[in-house]
Order: structure tokens, then C-alpha cells, then sequence
């Protein structure tokens, strides 16, 4: 009975089969000791952090970080004395450098959020290992089916489910992976933060995990190709792809991950603001949108030296990130094609 303390499901905040059911799942898919459900990844992201970090603590953060991670940051992580500090996605094992006798934990993003750099995961670790300070892997992108943190040494590896799991755009989901020795503080706190996520929306992730690996392979093959296709662009200075053979992070990214997503980003040649206008508004498949993971293609034009405080972006053209739907790629790479006439017709 509920008074007897052996009931396992006594409040539906606290947990419920169908909750369980997924997070089972998904604690097999990331090699994880247990994974902690969130109505959303930036709340995956806050969740983790909270739970490896307190009053006085010091925190280093990519530059090339998701920019709502880095605004949780400056906010609400300062406003309860936690500081941070950026650092190069290139550093490595350089990292050491910046660790400090108060520095608790490490949070990384590979490949980064719109420029896509890949971090070497395996020597940040040994770092963090030898230091006492923990680490904390965003993969959305990759997510465990191509990239799998925790087998890396990682001890928290988080996503938004929102995207590829769902695989719809139709759910909000954060999910939280971690090993044995971080998941008790990670329970504790996402128990004490009321953190649940809805009924509809779990199931909805099941269902999306059932389809998630043909999804990614689809994803995958249709943005190498389109990639590959824009590298060839007059209008393109360089694409940003680890997948790609020429990208600098490839070798890194051929070692650590066995698969690339949908989501990547390119540099035009130096144009006016109108000229990327003039591509994007009249895009006919690809709508205009900042979320991913779905069916549908997306595109946004992105600024990152507005988030960035540690590296210098000093590309002069404009980046276009794009994520690759489930449409035939011949399609997309016409309806590309058309935008970048206008691109080039413009200036």
C-alpha cells in the first residue's frame, strides 16, 4: 500500500510507468546507470548544470555553446554566485589551463551549436578526471545513436528530445543521462526542481523512438549530400560539416562519432543582408524556423559573433544554418539552387 512505502508510483510528478518506460529506453541507448526526463532540453541543460554546481563554484562553458545555455549562464547561474568562464572548442586537453581550485564542472557541445566545431571529448575528460571536476556533454545532434558521451568518461550527457526523438515537432523533451556517480545528485535535484513531463508527450517519444534510427540515417545521407553539393557553390565560401572529408573537425568526429545528423551550417561570400533576404523568403520547402529535429527542412541566418566572448569569428560572409528534412534531397537542392540565384542577383 501507498503507507507501507513498497507503492511504486505514489504521485505522478514523482514518476510513472509510462515515464519509466521511456527513460529505461533511453538510459539503454545512452549506456547510462539512469536518465532523468525534462519538459525541455534547455531544462535538461539547467537541471544538469544545478546539479554539479553551488554557491561559489566556477563553471567553463565552450564558446561555441547553445546561445540559451550561455544566457542561463550570465542569469540565473551568476545571480546564485556561480561563475563561468568561455573557452575555446579547440582547446583540448589545453583546458587544464583554465581549471581553477573552485572549478566543479565542464560543460561541452560537439559538435558546437551553428559553427560546429567538434571537441576532443576523450582529453577533456582525462583532464577533468585527474582535476575532480565533472563534465557535462549536450548531444542533440548526434544523439546516443551516433555519438555515446558516457562511454567517453563523460558523466552527464543530456539532449533535447524535442528534436530527434520526437522527430515530429510535435513534442517538447529534455532528457538526462548520467552514470553512477553523477545520477543520485541528478535525481535529488530534478525531484526537488517538480520537474515532469506530460503523458502525451512521453508517448509520442516512444513512438519516436521506434522510428528514431531510420529518421537519423535519412537525415544523415540527405544533409552529407547537400553539403557536398553547396561546397561547389560560387556563392558559398565554406561549409560547416564535420561529416564532410575537408571539414577541420572531421578526423576528430571519425574517431568519436559513427554517424552525423540533419543540422549544419554554411558561410556565403561577402553579400549584403538583402541578398540572404532575398534567398531565404523565397524558399519554397525549407521554411524559416529556429527549432530542428523534424521532418521538414529549416533554415536561419545566424550571427555568432553576437555569442561569443572567448574565440573571434571573423568569417565577412553571412551563415545560413540549415537542417535537413525527410524531403527528397534532389528537391531541396533545387529550391537551394533558386536561393542562391537570388543570393547572387542581389549582392
Amino acid at each position: 500500500t501507498m503507507l507501507s512505502g513498497k507503492q511504486p508510483y505514489v504521485y505522478g510528478r514523482r514518476g510513472t510507468p509510462t515515464v519509466d518506460a521511456l527513460a529505461s529506453l533511453l538510459a539503454e541507448l545512452d549506456g547510462a546507470a539512469g536518465v532523468m526526463l525534462a519538459p525541455s532540453g534547455l531544462s535538461a541543460v539547467s537541471t544538469a548544470l544545478l546539479s554539479v554546481l553551488g554557491a561559489g563554484d566556477h563553471l567553463l562553458v565552450t564558446d561555441s555553446v547553445y546561445q540559451p545555455t550561455r544566457h542561463l549562464c550570465q542569469t540565473v547561474l551568476s545571480r546564485l554566485g556561480i561563475e563561468t568562464t568561455y573557452y575555446d572548442p579547440l582547446i583540448g586537453a589545453g583546458i587544464e589551463t583554465l581549471i581553477r581550485p573552485n572549478t566543479k564542472a565542464i560543460m561541452m557541445e560537439s559538435p558546437g551549436s551553428q559553427t560546429f566545431e567538434v571537441q576532443d571529448v576523450p582529453a577533456i575528460v582525462d583532464v577533468a578526471r585527474r582535476r575532480g571536476v565533472r563534465t557535462v556533454v549536450d548531444n542533440t545532434w548526434a544523439t546516443p545513436l551516433f555519438f555515446r558521451p558516457l562511454d567517453l568518461g563523460v558523466d552527464i550527457a543530456l539532449m533535447a528530445g524535442t528534436k530527434y526523438v520526437g522527430g515530429h515537432s510535435d513534442v517538447m523533451l529534455g532528457t538526462i543521462a548520467a552514470n553512477a556517480e553523477a545520477f543520485p545528485a541528478l535525481k535529488q535535484v530534478h525531484g526537488s526542481l517538480g520537474l515532469c513531463v506530460g503523458p502525451d508527450d512521453i508517448n509520442l517519444s516512444l513512438r519516436g523512438l521506434r522510428t528514431m534510427k531510420v529518421r537519423l540515417d535519412r537525415h544523415r545521407s540527405s544533409a552529407i549530400e547537400v553539403a557536398a553539393w553547396l561546397g561547389g557553390r560560387p556563392e558559398v565560401a565554406r561549409v560547416l560539416h564535420p561529416g564532410l572529408p575537408g571539414d577541420p573537425g572531421h578526423a576528430l568526429w571519425s574517431r568519436d562519432f559513427t554517424g552525423s545528423s540533419g543540422l549544419f551550417s554554411f558561410v556565403t561570400t561577402p553579400c549584403s543582408f538583402e541578398a540572404v533576404r532575398a534567398m531565404l523568403d523565397g524558399l519554397e520547402l525549407f521554411g524559416l524556423g529556429y527549432s530542428w529535429g523534424g521532418f521538414e527542412s529549416l533554415a536561419i541566418v545566424a550571427d555568432p559573433r553576437k555569442s561569443r566572448s572567448a574565440t573571434r569569428w571573423g568569417d565577412p560572409g553571412h551563415l545560413i544554418r540549415l537542417h535537413i528534412g525527410l524531403e527528397d534531397p534532389a528537391d531541396l537542392i533545387a529550391d537551394l539552387t533558386a536561393g542562391l540565384d537570388r543570393l547572387r542577383a542581389v549582392g
